[in-house]
C-alpha cells in the first residue's frame, strides 16, 4: 500500500501542471499521484494521460465533468488508496528535500503503535515579485517531531491558522467523517482545513518548508479583485464553516478555541471584501452574513462580533469603513496573504 496519495486538481492547467507533477514524482513508489482533470478544455487531459502512461505505478489520470475545485478534491479522496492524503494545486509545487523527509517521517509513524490523524508541515508563499518569501511555520505553536494532542498546542495567533497547504490527513479519517466539498465553489480549501478537525485526535508537526504556494496570476482565486467578483462563493463557504462549527460538542477547549479563531479570520475576510466592494448591495450582504451567524448560534456570534476583528470590520459609517480598510492593509502586509 502507498504511504501517501496526492490529488492534483487541474482545470485548464497545461501551462504549469508539469512543474507541479514533476516535483511530486520525487516521491517515487511511496506515493500515488491522482491527476484529476476537471473537465479541462485545453491539453490538461492529454498531459495527465501521458504521465499515467509513463509512470503507471505512480500516476493515475482521472477525468470528470467540470465540478470545480471542491469536486476535484472529492474525487481525489474517493479514489485515494494511500494511508495519508494531500492536495497539491496544479500551479503549486513541493520542495524535494522536505518531501523526502516527510515521506520518511510518515513511514516511521505508520510502523509505530499509534495512528496520526493529521500531519502538519510548513508552506511558503511564492508571491510573484516579492523579494522575501513569507514562510508559514508553526514551531512556536506545536511540539516538533513528536505525536501530540490538541491539549499540547501552544498559542495560535490569527495569522498562523492551518491551511490546506500545510495539512496531510489520514485518508481513513476523511472517509469516515464523510467530508463532501460543494461543487462549483471557490475557497472550499477552508472547509477542507476546518470541517474534519473535530475528528482529529493525534497530530504530528515536522518543521520543514514543504509546500510552495504560488501567488501572482491575475485570474487566481485569492487575487483581491477576483475575490470580490466571487464574493457569493466566499460567503457560502463562510456560512458552511459556521454550520460545521456548531454541529459538534467539543470535548477539547483548545480545539474549539482554534476553530472559532479560524472562523473569525474567514468572517473578517468576507466582511472586508464586501466593504472593499463598496456597493450598497455588498454592504447589505455583509449585514445579512452577520445576521446569519447570529441565527446559527448566538454564543458564537457574540464572540465573533465583539472580538477585535469583529469590532474592526463593523465600525459605523463611511469613515469607519475607511478605518477598517486601513487596518486590513496592515494585516495583509504583515501576514503576506492575498
Amino acid at each position: 500500500m502507498k504511504i501517501l496519495s496526492i490529488a492534483v486538481p487541474c482545470y485548464n492547467s497545461e501551462a504549469y501542471m508539469e512543474n507541479c507533477v514533476n516535483s511530486l514524482l520525487e516521491g517515487r513508489e511511496d506515493v500515488e499521484i491522482l491527476i484529476v482533470d476537471d473537465g479541462s478544455k485545453d491539453r490538461t487531459a492529454e498531459i495527465a494521460d501521458a504521465y499515467a502512461e509513463k509512470y503507471p505505478t505512480i500516476v493515475r489520470a482521472i477525468h470528470q465533468e467540470n465540478g470545480g475545485h471542491g469536486e476535484a478534491v472529492n474525487t481525489g479522496i474517493q479514489n485515494a488508496t494511500g494511508l495519508y492524503f494531500k492536495v497539491v494545486d496544479s500551479d503549486d509545487w513541493v520542495n524535494k528535500e522536505a518531501y523526502i523527509q516527510i515521506l520518511d517521517a510518515l513511514k516511521e509513524l505508520v510502523r509505530g503503535p499509534k495512528n496520526v490523524d493529521l500531519f502538519i508541515s510548513n508552506f511558503v508563499y511564492e508571491k510573484q515579485g516579492a523579494r522575501r518569501k513569507k514562510v508559514m511555520q508553526y514551531r512556536h505553536s506545536f511540539p516538533v517531531g513528536e505525536i501530540f494532542s490538541w491539549e499540547q498546542i501552544g498559542l495560535m495567533p490569527k495569522g498562523k491558522y492551518l491551511l490546506m497547504h500545510s495539512m496531510i490527513y489520514r485518508t481513513k479519517l476523511l472517509h469516515d467523517c464523510g467530508l463532501k466539498l460543494p461543487k462549483h465553489t471557490f475557497y472550499v480549501d477552508n472547509l477542507f482545513a476546518f470541517e474534519p478537525l473535530p475528528m482529529v485526535e493525534t497530530l504530528y508537526y515536522l518543521d520543514v518548508n514543504f509546500y510552495r504556494y504560488f501567488i501572482g496570476r491575475d485570474d487566481q482565486s485569492v487575487n483581491e479583485k477576483v475575490m470580490i467578483s466571487r464574493i457569493d462563493q466566499q460567503i457560502r463557504v463562510n456560512k458552511l464553516m459556521a454550520d460545521a462549527f456548531v454541529k459538534y460538542n467539543y470535548s477539547n477547549k483548545k480545539l474549539k478555541k482554534y476553530m472559532l479563531s479560524y472562523l473569525d479570520v474567514i468572517t473578517t475576510i468576507s466582511s472586508m471584501m464586501l466593504i472593499r466592494s463598496g456597493t450598497d448591495e455588498a454592504l447589505e450582504k455583509k449585514k445579512e452574513l452577520w445576521n446569519y451567524l447570529k441565527n446559527v448560534d448566538r454564543g458564537m456570534y457574540f464572540k465573533l462580533r465583539h472580538g477585535v476583528l469583529g469590532r474592526a470590520v463593523n465600525l459605523p459609517g463611511k469613515s469607519g469603513r475607511k478605518m477598517s480598510v486601513a487596518a486590513y492593509k496592515v494585516a495583509q502586509k504583515f501576514y503576506g496573504f492575498n
